[in-house]
């Protein structure tokens, strides 16, 4: 916003993260023909952290005079274009990474326990940045580009953990044979079907469970982001909130995140995620119409915008989680990563279609 970017350019930058999504196919394919997930993705996601030092140098330039706000505009449009590009190229072998390294009786606990860690950074850091912003003397964009060069960093500290994960080689990964679904009986077989002697009507009946998916996934993101890339942008400029204010609120939703994150990892575990899915979609499909109900009276700005933000953290915690263990768990163990890469795409064009239509 300080820049003086409109709702159309910042509608195409929340855009952009779907949108490279298309590449996660074309990631698939380059990961199952390497030998080694932790140096497939140590190539990939190194680049794609270190690109944003790019930025780094067009707000240096900006403050010396050198740059105007429409080019870094632009700049930082281009340069978010290229991180999440290649980053989607790592995506689902990440994925598949997971899936192998974390039992499916465990996926609910596990998963819940990891993004609750992950909302607790959130919850901490967003709004010591925020403060950081608004405070620091040389100006908000200087300020950013300080919160910037600390993000880099520990994302670069990350890709070290890597090194303590057990790798997983896609070679032998796709010559391991299949376990049944849940809620079917195992084959007494010791012969795993060979994809290549079964009808295409075959392959179809038994991947329907990942095209069922693929047309719910791709149906809720359409719809989630219709709206929901700009209700920060509606805070910001038309209740005229400044930054410290929707950093808090974002702070309060990855609160409900975090602490929700672990309860429905437990609930996934006991009564699977379809039901979790159901259940929790349906009030967060309602919640754009409460958004409706704010306004800029004290009422919504102490007690009305806090609890909405509230309920949209508790409940996309749980649409995450169980989206995201349900997908591993509907996609087969052969060439799992390349599902993956096609569901992600599948959502990501849908995603994208539902921002445009909502800039609209």
């Amino acid at each position: 916003m300080d820049l003086g970017a409109s709702p159309v350019q910042v509608g195409l930058l929340a855009s952009i993260p779907l949108i490279a999504n298309l590449l996660q196919p074309l990631g698939a394919y380059l990961s199952e023909r390497t030998t080694s997930r932790h140096q497939y993705c140590l190539w990939i996601y190194g680049p794609s952290r270190l690109v944003w030092l790019m930025l780094l140098v067009g707000i240096g330039l900006m403050s010396w005079g050198q740059m105007d706000k429409e080019t870094l505009i632009g700049w930082t449009l281009a340069i978010t274009l290229l991180s999440y590009g290649v980053g989607a190229l790592g995506s689902a072998a990440w994925l598949s990474w997971m899936a192998i390294l974390v039992p499916r009786r465990l996926r609910g606990r596990y998963f819940g326990l990891r993004n609750s860690a992950a909302n607790l950074t959130t919850l901490v850091f967003i709004p010591l940045a925020g403060l950081g912003i608004t405070l620091w003397q040389g100006g908000s964009i200087q300020g950013f580009g300080l919160v910037l060069g600390l993000g880099i960093l520990l994302g670069l500290v990350s890709l070290v953990f890597q090194n303590f994960m057990a790798d997983v080689n896609p070679q032998v990964q796709r010559s391991l044979n299949e376990p049944p679904p849940l809620h079917q009986a195992p084959v007494l077989s010791h012969e795993p079907n060979d994809p290549a002697t079964l009808s295409l009507w075959e392959r179809l009946v038994e991947q329907s469970d990942v095209w069922i998916f693929l047309i719910y996934f791709s149906g809720w993101m359409f719809a989630f982001s219709l709206s929901a890339p700009f209700f920060n942008l509606y805070m910001l400029d038309n209740l005229n909130l400044n930054i410290s204010q929707v950093t808090l609120y974002n702070s309060l939703m990855s609160g409900a995140n975090l602490l929700m994150f672990v309860v429905w990892g437990r609930l996934a575990d006991r009564i699977g995620n379809r039901p979790l899915l159901m259940g929790v979609g349906f009030v967060l499909a309602l919640t754009p119409l409460l958004w409706l109900l704010v306004g800029t009276d004290d009422l919504s700005i102490w007690l009305g915008l806090p609890l909405l933000h509230l309920l949209m953290g508790g409940c996309a915690a749980a649409i995450e989680l169980g989206s995201n263990n349900l997908q591993i768990g509907v996609a087969p163990l052969r060439n799992q990563s390349t599902y993956f890469g096609w569901i992600a795409a599948s959502g990501g064009v849908s995603g994208a279609m539902g921002t445009t239509l909502g800039v609209i």
